[in-house]
């Protein structure tokens, strides 16, 4: 494999003669969103460099095409940056730390992930002012993360690799900085008392008459008007008999207790805008609600670089990523089709979610966030992968580090350059944005 692709040879990025305009990939990928929440998008992208890499995984896929690959493939995630993981809580009420969205999985090449997380810390830290050594240093930390963690995972038995997960207490053992653990520390046991009744239903729903509403919070949340709500919630419920179908067997009895009160858009994210999101509330009783995510799952940005899905439904392909690559998924993770031909999944709204706070970060504590994102993506790519092939091919020192490194940095220069093609478009009027109050 060393012979076929170089190690070396990963460092290497120039765009192509025939790299597609980067605002023509933009415009591609919204096609098929909500026309009227296309500048909300556009206006979250040319925000800064940082916004602007989050929404353009079509742009990176299309360049990742292009470079060296080994042949191996993974469930990739797709969209593999450092604001893609998070903690969240498993069913035993455990908090973990994984990736948490994988809107854009696919069967794909491994190296794609790592590339894209690696540039990620390298924008971001530009993004925080630091160094460009200290950038360098953050992607170095991630990939030697990934090097390290691959080793071990290549030692392990498979149910070794499919059974491990990296426990909250042990993520927070990567925060060297003791004011930053105490933070986090709080920031934990305030997700863990945190409940739907006394924290979640007062800020999103209010009663109308005896039916309990979603709150109205334009434009991020907001119910169309009242023929179309009305509609979207007949749809809504049409469509739940076939998410329940999609649910493991065994949890359709839960699910079976709750009745949809209320859905409402939701917009969420960067790249996300302008597809059909929503949060439904669902009731088991006056004092017993839930809220669920009700996402549009499209084509993976991969598919055209890596071959298609081999699932029908979009929303299924996202599932059943969720489940190969998280140590521990959503018990109401489920996929459905909509009246209109539209496909989604289907998720908790939030359960002891908690997301770095990276524009806080300081270089040492970016270093941190890197080695352990790192860890996580081994571990992801491991149960799909195989991790002793991978760790063979990258070996224990650290050229591959060095190249990916190099790449990070070259790659995050083309994300300014583009990023600066949205900035001059969005300045003369070409391009429509709508612009959020800080």
């Amino acid at each position: 494999m060393r012979d076929k692709c170089p190690r070396e040879s990963h460092a290497a990025w120039a765009p192509s003669s025939h790299r597609p305009d980067p605002l023509a990939l933009l415009d591609q990928a919204n096609k098929g969103r909500n026309p009227e929440l296309v500048p909300l998008r556009m206006g979250r992208m040319v925000h800064t460099p940082f916004t602007f890499y989050r929404g353009a995984a079509l742009n990176m896929a299309d360049d990742l095409a292009n470079t060296p690959v080994t042949g191996m493939r993974v469930q990739a995630c797709g969209d593999c940056h450092l604001m893609n993981f998070g903690a969240f809580a498993t069913p035993e009420r455990r908090m973990i730390f994984d990736v948490n969205d994988m809107d854009e999985t696919l069967p794909a090449p491994w190296e794609w992930d790592v590339k894209r997380l690696a540039a990620s810390f390298v924008v971001a830290s530009r993004n925080n002012r630091f160094s460009e050594s200290a950038a360098r240093d953050a992607a170095l930390a991630c990939v030697r993360s990934y090097r390290e963690r691959m080793a071990e995972y290549s030692r392990m038995s498979v149910l070794e690799v499919w059974y491990s997960c990296i426990e909250i207490e042990e993520a927070l053992t990567f925060v060297g900085d003791q004011s930053t653990r105490k933070r986090l520390q709080k920031r934990i046991a305030a997700a863990r008392r945190r409940s739907v009744l006394e924290h979640d239903f007062p800020k999103l729903a209010a009663m109308a008459g005896e039916v309990p509403t979603i709150r109205d919070n334009p434009p991020l949340i907001y119910h169309p008007n009242d023929e179309r709500g009305q509609s979207m919630l007949d749809r809504a419920r049409e469509a739940f008999g076939s998410y329940r179908d999609s649910v493991q067997e065994d949890r359709r009895t839960l699910i079976d207790r709750y009745e949809i009160k209320d859905v409402a858009i939701k917009v969420v994210g960067v790249g996300s805008v302008g597809t059909f999101c929503a949060v439904a509330l669902l009731m088991a009783g006056k004092s017993d609600p839930l809220f669920l995510q009700v996402k549009e799952a499209r084509a993976s940005v991969l598919e055209a670089y890596a071959g298609k899905s081999l699932h029908a439904n979009h929303g299924q392909r996202v599932v059943n990523g969720y489940r190969l690559i998280q140590s521990a998924s959503d018990i109401f993770l489920g996929w459905t089709r909509g009246r209109l031909g539209r496909d989604f999944f289907v998720r908790q709204l939030r359960d002891m979610k908690i997301s770095a706070l990276v524009d806080t970060l300081l270089p040492s504590g970016m270093n941190d966030y890197a080695t352990l994102c790192g860890w996580t993506l081994a571990r992801a790519h491991a149960r799909s992968g195989d991790p002793a092939q991978i760790s063979g091919y990258l070996g224990k020192n650290d050229t591959f580090d060095k190249a990916i490194a190099g790449f990070a940095a070259a790659y995050a220069d083309q994300n300014e350059r583009d990023h600066d093609e949205l900035r001059k478009a969005v300045l003369s009027a070409q391009i429509d944005v709508l612009v959020e109050p800080d």
